[in-house]
């Protein structure tokens, strides 16, 4: 078995569109979070969400034909991509074979405004004016078809659905691609553009969404006064590669992808189960695998949405798997505290964001957490940011229908 590392990384969110921005907004606790652009004319019950700023595909070297023929989530899976091949440092046919290169790149919607753009065309104009380019616009494996076109990668390309676990769960089967022998490097992440009053609704009449128009009590985790997640859109995307490959071409090894759990709490379509007994299965496995002695200091990218039962059952799965002692020594935080919920995105955001804090040795705050929850009673690194040296970091996602993912990552 094969070990992986990450050497490139690729970031576009509500609080910067590079790792660099990126980075400097989650150590100065910059909330992404503002008032609905672009929807003046709906009556949405929501009035706050994570949106892009600034984005310019063309920075990322998008021709104009493939903006005009890309759903936004497909142009921020691009853009990302773009960011982390680069830093990476790998050319198909040049430092890795084409056949031995892959894109694993997940969305849960695909392409959103698409659909409701050409849904349009078919109520007013009729089936005969639909777009040819709607089918492949919309899809949600194109985001990595198109990756894989932009960069010949002859590899595995797959696409991942698992709702909130979508991108970490295409990292670790990416991870396990590699691992086995499968692939040298795999461009692995999420992507999602689903802020959009469809959505919006949605998750509003399902009592997903915080009612909150104050963009610092919004997204608030593990805060006695949480009341719902904010929805946020964006991009994250790692270059995932077998550790002697990046070692003979000299790339940059920014840290070890160590271990990958994956389990299902098969209990309730929206609601995590309130044991977390799965959950907490998941964060063992990728500990397992990662030969975790259970002494070196951790840091705990928590999936921490902001909902009541979401934080709750996270809290109690990380005290099983780490036992309740130890769990109270561990620093954890919700960079969705900062970022929004970004549903495909956020668990590759997410494993950035670890990855990021492990290398630096600063642990990202969770910024909106002021009023404590007695049972949420973790060390959640409320407010501000804290220097720590940590030698693993995981990384927690947690999706509809019961989905939990756990990666690990340590020190190289």
């Amino acid at each position: 078995m094969k070990r992986v590392v990450i050497t490139g990384m690729g970031v576009v969110s509500p609080i910067g569109n590079s790792i660099t921005d990126f980075w400097n907004s989650l150590i100065n606790g910059k909330c992404g979070i503002e008032k609905i652009k672009g929807f003046d004319n709906y009556d949405l019950p929501v009035k706050l969400a994570a949106q892009v700023k600034d984005f310019d595909p063309e920075a990322y070297g998008l021709t104009r034909t493939e903006i005009r023929r890309s759903d936004l989530y497909c142009k921020y899976a691009l853009a990302a991509a773009s960011q982390a091949i680069e830093k990476s440092g790998l050319i198909s046919g040049t430092t890795i074979d084409p056949e031995r290169y892959g894109v694993y790149i997940g969305s849960c919607i695909g392409g959103l405004d698409t659909f409701i753009a050409q849904t349009e065309v078919l109520l007013n104009e009729g089936a005969r004016r639909i777009s040819p380019l709607f089918i492949p616009m919309m899809i949600s494996n194109m985001a990595g078809g198109n990756i894989a076109i932009k960069y010949n990668a002859n590899g595995p390309c797959l696409t991942t659905v698992s709702a909130c676990s979508t991108g970490a769960n295409a990292i670790g089967e990416a991870y396990r691609a590699i691992k086995f022998g499968y692939a040298d490097a795999i461009v692995a992440g999420g992507s999602e553009a689903a802020v959009h009053p469809l959505t919006i609704g949605g998750f509003a009449n399902c009592k997903a969404l915080s009612l909150s128009e104050d963009p610092l009590r919004a997204s608030i985790p593990f805060d006695k006064e949480r009341a719902g997640f904010v929805l946020a859109e964006g991009a994250g995307v790692v270059v995932l590669e077998e550790y002697e490959h990046a070692k003979t071409r000299g790339a940059e090894i920014l840290a070890e992808l160590s271990g990958y759990g994956v389990t299902c709490d098969a209990f309730h379509c929206t609601a995590p189960s309130p044991e977390g007994k799965q959950a907490a299965r998941a964060i063992k496995m990728a500990l397992e695998e990662s030969d975790y002695d259970g002494t070196a200091d951790m840091y705990i990218n928590a999936h921490g949405t902001g909902t009541p039962l979401n934080d709750k059952s996270e809290t109690g799965a990380i005290k099983q798997a780490l036992g309740e002692d130890f769990a109270k020594k561990v620093s954890v935080s919700s960079t969705k505290s900062m970022t929004g919920h970004m549903i495909a995105a956020a668990g590759a955001v997410e494993v950035i964001a670890s990855t990021l804090a492990l290398k630096n040795g600063i642990i990202p705050p969770t910024i909106g957490l002021k009023v404590p929850d007695p049972l949420c009673d973790l060390d959640y690194t409320p407010v501000k940011a804290r220097e720590r040296e940590v030698s693993i970091a995981i990384s927690n996602s947690l999706g509809f229908g019961g989905h939990n993912v756990c990666l690990a990552m340590k020190k190289i």
